[in-house]
């Protein structure tokens, strides 16, 4: 259990997602919360680089001095056909997601990463979401919630979202934000290697 692991130790999540707070809550965690406020610049490399670079660049902008803490962070991305669908900048934008991804399988990947004083561990999670064909009314009538506007893909599968996920193949928590068996089992890991 994540609790036993981290017993000794001051749990920090560098994320203002209400989503990831919510997951920590259910797990009966007991967290801080410091946003880091990093830019997430398009790199040259794959999805789950980007993604784990991301979440390290979280993680370690919020790091101080105090080596007892264990700092999580994760960064999501969703990717179609070989395309970054991040936040929609407007509510146009988010109509172009939608449209995009209706009938369509795409791809949430999620990268983590766990810093413990002057260890630093990443790791990703990938899952295939299938999305039900939408009209447009049923699209802007999804964005009249505004659920969108802050979901990397522009739809959350815990919200309205999912009256339009027909499947998913994968973790369902990392299509949320945060795959919490990956979570585990790297703390798990670090934990049998004796810097937990």
């Amino acid at each position: 259990m994540i609790d036993k692991i981290i017993k000794n130790h001051r749990l920090v999540l560098a994320s203002s997602s209400p989503r990831r707070q919510e997951l920590f809550k259910m797990l009966g965690l007991s967290f801080l919360v410091r946003i880091s406020d990093v830019d997430e610049p398009i790199l040259e490399c794959s999805p789950e680089s980007q993604a784990m670079t991301n979440a390290k660049n979280k993680a370690l902008a919020v790091r101080g001095d105090d080596p007892s803490e264990i700092i999580v962070a994760a960064d999501t991305l969703v990717v179609l056909e070989g395309k970054l669908l991040g936040k929609p900048k407007d509510k146009n934008e988010a109509f172009a997601f939608l449209s995009a991804l209706q009938g369509k399988k795409h791809h949430v990947i999620t990268g983590i990463c766990i810093v413990r004083g002057d260890e630093v561990r990443t790791a990703h999670e990938i899952s295939s979401v299938y999305f039900a064909e939408m009209d447009e009314s049923e699209i802007r009538d999804y964005i009249a919630t505004n659920e969108p506007m802050d979901k990397a893909g522009a739809y959350g599968i815990q919200g309205f979202g999912s009256q339009f996920v027909k499947r998913i193949e994968g973790c369902y928590f990392n299509v949320m934000g945060f795959p919490i068996h990956l979570f585990y089992k790297t703390l798990k890991s670090m934990q049998n290697e004796g810097i937990l």
